[in-house]
């Protein structure tokens, strides 16, 4: 936790405009993937809010899009309403394979590997 109120996992500080929690580095071995981009890159669009259609954090979906949850992140989407919430989804520049999935609703973020459409 960045401060008093604020979540204990990864989230948005929207008054400093900073992603909390983002700080491991590009060595991280919890995001290593053996085969990075397996299913190709997302191209439904960043930074937009999409509603998620169902699932759980090991296959979720909005659209014709399909994702998973990092497993080393599954405590922060234990909140996640996986047929209601929305999502934003953001290129993660730190590791390769992953992209940042943005909750709104409660300000969290988790790495999320796109799974094809």
């Amino acid at each position: 936790m960045d401060r008093k109120g604020h979540p204990g996992v990864p989230h948005v500080d929207a008054k400093g405009d900073r992603w909390v929690g983002h700080d491991s580095g590009r060595n991280d071995a919890h995001y290593n993937l053996a085969q990075p981009w397996a299913h190709g890159h997302f191209g439904g669009g960043f930074g937009s809010a999409f509603a998620l259609g169902g699932g759980n954090r090991e296959r979720f979906w909005f659209g014709n899009f399909f994702w998973d949850v990092a497993p080393f992140d599954y405590n922060i989407v234990a909140d996640w309403n996986w047929s209601g919430d929305q999502i934003v989804i953001y290129e993660d520049p730190d590791h390769i394979g992953w992209y940042l999935g943005y909750n709104p609703r409660l300000g969290t973020y988790a790495h999320v590997e796109y799974l094809g459409g």
